[in-house]
């Protein structure tokens, strides 16, 4: 069980801009600068044609990840003097800048046209010298404000293209991405300093906190602030600024759109709580009538089920009760399940022996300190209650050996070493449909599935009762540094080659032909998320052969259905596989939410909204998992994708994958530019990955869960 809570600039370069000069700047180097690594954002190409303007120029600037210096990008800001040069732009025929989206291979995108932009007259023939006047704080916000706008126009047609839901959502997401691609350090300190605007904070409503911000500084200079005349208002984007005056861009608009998104994804908070609480949850809770309802009244508002593992049977039944106990205690509980995505796993491994090992608490010197507590009940009895903790639970076949039983009578039996071993009744608890009770066991016995069990009298052997419904023992590798790992496709695998090394090495399966098509030797392999390291020294078509450089001193398990992942492989899989396909439709007539794994790029995206408008599926929640490199550096362009359908839409940030996909020491970066991206698209973010672990396993979290947790009430 687990928890869990585009634009880049024109650049100028040149020593001197001379009048009716024509100036490219080539952006294909261009990054949005990100903490954590260049980022592929969307990319533009900008060409100036014959323009005399006469406008001031306030340089900014943009940096490069892994260089020092920053590039230059022109800013023109209207002249306060140059009034009579002011006004419509449908009168400025010449002067027109041009951009193309371009993705980072150089290929066009066939859903976005070529905006075209005209510009007022200003003046480009300054000299370098004057490029470096930095101006007041005022024209440097309008500046920002400038290029902000001009990016949304430039970007017109595809936030056009997203459905009429997202389409304020879509634009500030513009605005954000505009505002990243700047180097405004100083212009963030400035601010800072005079107590005016942190830029930081204003991903959720961009382009109203810097109208807020300049209508400030207009008004500590004592006039007000006029659209028409500032050096916003000479870009064509008429439109955007009618929707700011209707409200749409409005501060408390916006803040009202994120939560609004929030909501319809995930439902509504309740209790004066800031967020919700996912949990992960398997086959366990259909062994246990009262988990769920445990569950729910912890605080619980959201259950997660996984469909890599499970059937639709099980599934089914945790939904049902899941159902049957939100309408019981009356706290409404939201259904997300996650498509297994092409995710490689190791195989499956033959089942182990149907045996169980009741051991007692000893100390250093080997004396027993605690008998082992063994709970015994009728065959498909309930687990005992959360505060009972028996080291081990036997199931009886036989009624009447169970009603014999009395408190302080010896039961005997033969281990499945052929040991004469014993417990002792201690207590009895009353159960639904019959009596179960608690024995001890004083010494170490190995139970399996047969195992005759006798009520010793005075004189004579009574009835029999058959265990039953022991578990199989699950099977794995222990591995070391050293050693040698064979990864097979096929899955049929000896007992004794996976229990033992055969010519030096373990051997698992993985049942996905990908990872034998793409690898190659020397490249790096992780397994179970990142808990054992490995480097590749042989392929072949069907067998891979691994050296592992990473793992516990004692040596770490390795069980079936484990993560795979290759962070150096530019392995190629299919968006969505014809299991999750299949999963799909259960998905879209038992659950609220679809989680899409390990999303990679806009293709993944469009396959998907192809599937649910083929289905009708335009109320089914959309959660968008990224934890993979590639889907965070694309995920402004997979939002963008997404937003063209009505679907209500969310981000899950899985740490697990993604920490491995990208390095657990980027993490911390990346995880703060996903929720910085998802702010700016109203976007609600789920915090997922090891959320409160330790709580879960041993009832005490760490510190750094703690601290965890509070950042992921954002």
């Amino acid at each position: 069980m687990a928890l869990g809570a585009i634009s880049t600039c024109g650049v100028a370069k040149g020593s001197t801009l001379p009048n009716h000069a024509i100036r490219t700047a080539n952006l294909s180097h261009s990054r949005s600068f990100m903490p954590s690594g260049s980022v592929g954002a969307l990319q533009f190409r900008l060409k100036v044609k014959n323009s005399v303007f006469r406008y001031q120029i306030f340089p900014l600037f943009m940096k490069e990840r892994g260089s020092l210096a920053p590039r230059t990008l022109v800013f023109a800001a209207q002249k306060e003097s140059d009034e009579s040069e002011s006004g419509s732009s449908q009168s400025c025929i010449e002067d027109q800048m041009h951009m193309a989206l371009e993705y980072n291979d150089g290929s066009r995108d066939p859903d976005v046209e070529v905006a075209s932009i005209t510009l007022s007259e200003a003046d480009l023939s300054q000299s370098a010298a004057q490029l470096g006047n930095q101006g007041n704080l005022l024209d440097k916000l309008k500046a920002v404000h400038l290029h902000i706008l001009a990016m949304e126009q430039w970007n017109a047609s595809r936030i056009k293209l997203c459905h009429r839901n997202y389409t304020v959502s879509a634009t500030n997401l513009i605005h954000y991405l505009a505002l990243k691609c700047l180097d405004v350090e100083q212009l963030k300190e400035d601010l800072s300093s005079v107590g005016l605007l942190n830029l930081e904070t204003i991903n959720p409503c961009v382009i109203a906190n810097l109208t807020a911000g300049i209508q400030m500084l207009e008004n500590l200079k004592s006039y007000p602030l006029n659209i028409k005349e500032n050096a916003c208002g000479e870009i064509s984007n008429q439109k955007s600024l009618d929707k700011q005056k209707k409200g749409e861009f409005i501060i408390d608009t916006m803040r009202k759109k994120a939560s609004s998104n929030m909501k319809i994804l995930l439902g509504p908070l309740a209790d004066e709580r800031t967020a919700h609480i996912m949990v992960t949850v398997g086959q366990e809770v259909t062994e246990n009538e009262t988990l769920i309802t445990d569950i729910l009244k912890s605080g619980a508002t959201i259950i997660r089920i996984n469909c890599a593992h499970g059937n639709p049977s099980i599934w089914s039944e945790i939904i049902r009760r899941v159902r049957r106990s939100s309408q019981m205690l009356e706290k409404p509980c939201r259904i997300l399940m996650d498509l297994a995505g092409p995710k490689l796993r190791t195989g499956n491994m033959k089942a182990g022996p149907c045996v169980i090992k009741i051991s007692p608490k000893k100390n250093a010197c080997g004396n027993i300190t605690l008998p082992a507590q063994v709970w015994l009940c009728h065959k498909g009895a309930n687990p005992p209650a959360g505060h009972i903790s028996p080291d081990a639970i036997l199931s009886i076949d036989g009624q009447e050996f169970l009603n014999k039983l009395q408190l302080g009578d010896t039961v005997r039996f033969h281990d499945a070493r052929g040991k004469k071993r014993t417990l002792k009744i201690c207590k009895r608890f009353p159960i639904f449909a019959g009596t179960a009770f608690m024995a001890e066991c004083i010494r170490t016995a190995y139970v399996q599935s047969g195992t005759e069990l006798y009520i010793k009298g005075q004189k004579r052997k009574s009835s029999v009762g058959e265990v039953v419904d022991v578990p199989a023992v699950e099977q794995f590798v222990r591995l070391r540094v050293g050693d040698l790992l064979i990864i097979s496709l096929d899955s049929s695998i000896k007992q004794d080659e996976l229990t033992q090394p055969t010519v030096d090495a373990y051997r698992v399966s993985c049942p996905s032909s990908y990872l034998f098509d793409s690898v190659k030797p020397g490249e790096a392999i992780a397994f179970d998320d990142g808990k054992i390291w490995g480097v590749i020294q042989g392929t072949s078509a069907s067998e891979l052969i691994v050296s592992i450089t990473h793992a516990s001193p004692r040596g770490t398990k390795l069980g079936a259905e484990k993560s795979i992942n290759i962070p150096e492989s530019n392995i190629r899989f299919e968006g969505l596989t014809t299991k999750d396909l299949m999963d799909l439709e259960f998905v879209a007539a038992n659950a609220d939410m679809v989680g899409i794994s390990f999303i990679r790029d806009v293709r993944d995206i469009v396959v998907l909204r192809a599937e649910l408008e083929k289905r009708k599926l335009h109320n089914l929640g959309i959660v968008l998992k990224i934890e993979t490199s590639s889907g965070f550096e694309k995920l402004p362009l997979l939002l963008l994708e997404a937003m063209k359908s009505p679907n209500p839409l969310g981000v899950m940030i899985a740490r697990g994958d993604l920490a491995v996909e990208c390095g657990w020491e980027r993490l911390g970066d990346i995880q703060e530019e996903i929720l910085s991206i998802c702010s700016a698209a109203h976007v609600p973010v789920i915090w997922a990955t090891q959320v409160l672990e330790s709580l879960v396993k041993s009832g005490v979290p760490t510190r750094a869960e703690l601290t965890d947790v509070a950042n992921g009430r954002r």
